[in-house]
């Protein structure tokens, strides 16, 4: 899998990218978000189809943070696999609802470097949460309350099989 990864630690991406290029896949990396647009867009102009196979984001970088580094992408391609890095799950949840009209996947930091590669590679979470994005625009419309977006994070963690948070 061909994975682009945006964090303004670069510790934290040089553990990302060794343990993935590890298991085969290959990594693209930025240290904020707007070298990650640019990094996704000259992609794009190469591989329209599948410039990558997923979008990993710090939800706080420099310059476009992980939100509005997603919704930079997603409007290039809405499509795309979005994987947000977060320590604060509950927030960005409801950010990725209210400002990218979907429901994105979350890992909680700090993570395993195997919860990673674990969520990168099941495919079936990505499956899973297109069937639920359905629903994000009546939710969008009803202004969901803590308690609504409580309720798809419970989903969420069962579709993830509580990997992270």
């Amino acid at each position: 899998m061909k994975i682009l990864i945006a964090d303004d630690e670069p510790d934290l991406i040089s553990q990302y990218t060794t343990i993935l290029e590890d298991k085969g896949h290959e990594v693209v990396s930025a240290l904020d978000g707007e070298a990650c647009v640019f990094r996704y867009s000259k992609q794009l102009a190469l591989n329209p189809d599948n410039p990558f196979d997923a979008v990993v984001l710090d939800y706080s970088m420099p310059k476009l943070n992980g939100l509005q580094t997603a919704k930079e992408i997603l409007g290039l391609k809405p499509s795309q696999r979005i994987i947000f890095a977060s320590a604060y799950v509950q927030e960005t949840l409801m950010d990725s609802i209210k400002n990218l009209n979907q429901i994105v996947e979350l890992l909680q930091k700090p993570f395993s470097l195997q919860a990673l590669v674990d969520t990168i590679e099941d495919k079936n979470i990505y499956e899973e949460l297109a069937k639920l994005n359905v629903n994000v625009q009546h939710l969008m419309d009803l202004n969901p309350s803590h308690a609504q977006i409580r309720d798809y994070l419970d989903v969420l963690r069962k579709i993830q099989k509580a990997k992270t948070f």
